[in-house]
């Protein structure tokens, strides 16, 4: 079963279990996803997570599963700030009640969608795993939470979970890619500059202790991060919590990422800098060792430009739809 499998990661990873011979069940309520992009050849169920241990939802776990990949998550930052209950009762009550309808169905593999938000500001870089967590915003708190819940459950009744700490996801798998609505992610955004949706891009800071004076940010291809996931379903073991950071390693800054657009569409994109936004570190770089050792999981698509040449086609493909 594949939570959230409706939504851009989800879709993906959907996607590569499909293809690599699994039966796929995806349990979305669309209320951020799409049911476009759930993939032809899965079983969809239109519900919510909460609803897996009512009368209503009784019959859509059951031990014939072999594992759930958890995605179904509110995950905007700003948002998380100023309604943060939504946070604390969606991603946090909400996985509650599909680890219940786990444990009662006799489901004992779990991979779950984590967060570097988890980690906050780092006092290092690239980040480990062993970093202390100090979340900034309810988003990446209400992940740690789940995280820590995890860990009793697994310790308790025998679960076996792998959680999958993602950096800055990005590109697009065929079919599959971004749809948010607002979109709020740096790529995408300087799409729509390049397709002419928006006038400029906005530069938060260009006075940080960088080459560029922008941020950097570790940007992972959503096609390596769903390989990753089918090598965590085999990874879990029985008891065990077993946390990894996706990341390629390389760190690429705001104006990076705006001239390889530039290069890759063949289009304008003007920038306008703007003061910096609260919060926002200079250098968010991960160490992805563990998930190389524990999963035996290798980035092949960390070239910056490939990833935008798939984030460019998925998003002319869907202008063309339009």
């Amino acid at each position: 079963m594949v939570t959230g499998g409706a939504g851009y990661v989800g879709s993906v990873v959907a996607a590569h279990l499909l293809e690599a011979g699994h039966q796929v069940t995806v349990l979305d309520d669309l209320s951020t996803g799409h049911r476009a992009a759930v993939p032809e050849g899965t079983r969809f169920i239109e519900g919510r997570i909460q609803d897996l241990t009512s009368s209503s939802g009784a019959d859509w776990l059951d031990a014939s599963y072999d594992g759930v990949l958890h995605f179904a998550a509110f995950s905007q930052v700003g948002e998380s700030v100023v309604n943060p209950e939504k946070y604390w009762r969606n991603n946090v009550g909400g996985t509650t009640e599909l680890i219940a309808a786990m444990r009662d169905a006799g489901v004992r593999t779990l991979v779950f969608s984590s967060t570097a938000a988890t980690y906050g500001e780092p006092l290092r870089t690239p980040i480990h795993e062993d970093a202390f967590p100090a979340p900034t915003n309810p988003y990446g708190a209400s992940k740690l939470a789940v995280d820590h819940m995890i860990s009793g459950e697994c310790a308790a009744h025998g679960l076996a979970a792998v959680s999958l700490r993602y950096f800055n996801v990005a590109g697009a798998y065929g079919l599959y890619g971004e749809r948010h609505d607002p979109e709020s992610h740096l790529i995408p955004l300087v799409l729509q500059v390049a397709q002419g949706r928006r006038e400029a891009i906005s530069v938060f800071g260009d006075d940080y202790p960088t080459p560029d004076g922008t941020c950097v940010r570790d940007y992972i291809h959503v096609a390596d991060l769903a390989e990753a996931h089918l090598l965590a379903l085999g990874a879990a073991r029985t008891g065990e919590h077993l946390i990894c950071n996706l990341g390629n390693g390389n760190g690429f800054s705001v104006r990076e990422v705006i001239e390889t657009v530039r290069k890759v569409t063949g289009h304008p994109v003007p920038e306008v800098v703007a003061p910096r936004r609260g919060g926002d570190p200079a250098v968010l770089v991960a160490s992805a060792d563990r998930a190389r050792t524990q999963l035996g999981w290798q980035p092949s698509r960390a070239d910056l430009a490939g990833i935008v040449a798939d984030a460019w086609a998925f998003a002319q493909k869907r202008e063309n739809e339009a």
